[in-house]
């Protein structure tokens, strides 16, 4: 019985390892890079794109821990999606 139990966990925790989608280096990059074509250049990005660097934002602000980083990367983001989270 307590194989069971252990083979369970370990199953779950396999799983949960590799669903989860591991940040990038360079996130941030693409974050920043993404939200310089809109705001300096004035491109407009196909939605496609957007995803991509929005999906990359969230990556990098998940990833790190400054206060100040975070704020610049939602501020990318904010630039990216044209939308601000609603309060």
């Amino acid at each position: 019985m307590p194989n069971r139990r252990f083979t369970l966990i370990a199953l779950t925790g396999l799983l949960l390892a590799v669903n989860s989608a591991p940040a990038l280096a360079q996130d941030t990059q693409i974050c920043f890079a993404a939200a310089d074509r809109v705001t300096k250049d004035g491109e407009t990005l196909s939605e496609q794109e957007k995803g991509a660097a929005h999906e990359a934002c969230l990556r990098a602000l998940a990833e790190t821990s400054s206060v100040v980083h975070k704020y610049h990367l939602q501020e990318a983001d904010f630039d990216i999606m044209g939308t601000r989270p609603k309060q």
